[in-house]
């Protein structure tokens, strides 16, 4: 009795669920379909600083309600414009992907508006062992000799290092600008994206001593609150030895002489005969 009760509960159970949905999909046939538009995507990958072309491009469909703001309807609409960052095929290409209308391609489409782009020689030491790549931040130490000053003709010269630049954008090693790249490469030359002044400073630093790159954090924005390195510092002066203090040996003092201890005496007669007995 009690196995017949069990089977007809568990029949109506999967009945319950069946009819559950049969029902759903039902009210999802009735509801409208989702409105979808058609919006300029990438038709196979595409390097950062490359003009494009119709050929490159596709138009997709895309749900109406997750366009991507500032995306393109027509690939027409965007013959020569350049990228100013790497997109892999199926990726919408939107204005903020894009350098500005009339840009030519090349490297001059990725420095940001009122920036500019300066390149210094490196080594595998310099360039952080080929780790400094496009995308990356840096700061510049340079290493030179301080100017004594003029009203101190006892001073001289001394060796510095101090960072001079702060989170400065790499924008090519070499002549890579590819920041999809992730090996370390060691080049001979990286391209740094700065303001004209930094620009200027970093002119003359270079001209003045010789310059080192400390790659940073991507997404630390920290300044680093430094005075420089100096000899002084690396190489403390040695203490100076201490000199053994002499103890004053002090002359034992004379000592008066005692004087003898006082006796009695007593006088002594023996007939004709005297002396005397002191005790």
């Amino acid at each position: 009795m009690k196995d017949k009760r069990a089977v007809i509960v568990m029949a109506l159970a999967i009945l319950s669920g069946l009819a559950a949905v049969v029902l759903a999909g039902l009210w999802l046939l009735r509801q409208p379909p989702a409105k979808a538009g058609r919006i300029v995507v990438a038709a196979s990958d595409i390097s950062i600083g490359q003009r494009l072309t119709p050929e490159m491009l596709k138009l997709a469909d895309w749900p109406a309600n997750s366009v991507p703001k500032g995306a393109f309807d027509d690939p027409r609409k965007l013959g020569g414009r350049v990228l100013r960052t790497s997109i892999v095929a199926g990726d919408p290409v939107s204005e903020a992907k894009l350098a500005p209308a009339g840009t030519l391609g090349g490297l001059s489409a990725l420095i940001t508006e009122g920036k500019r782009a300066i390149t210094v020689r490196v080594n595998d030491v310099v360039g952080v062992a080929g780790f400094a790549l496009p995308g990356n931040y840096v700061d510049i130490i340079v290493s030179t000799e301080t100017e004594a000053q003029p009203q101190d003709a006892s001073a001289r010269e001394r060796s510095i290092s101090k960072i001079v630049l702060e989170r400065i954008l790499v924008l090519a090693v070499a002549q890579e600008v590819n920041r999809d790249e992730t090996r370390p490469k060691v080049v001979n030359a990286v391209t740094l994206e700065v303001t004209p002044e930094q620009a200027e400073q970093l002119d003359l630093a270079r001209s003045v001593g010789t310059l080192s790159l400390a790659l940073r954090n991507q997404v630390d924005p920290a300044a680093a609150r430094t005075l420089g390195a100096t000899k002084q510092d690396l190489l403390p002066p040695p203490a100076a030895p201490v000199k053994p203090v002499a103890l004053a040996v002090r002359s034992p003092r004379p000592q008066a002489p005692r004087p003898a201890p006082r006796r009695d005496c007593v006088k002594v007669i023996n007939g004709l005969h005297a002396s005397s007995e002191c005790f």
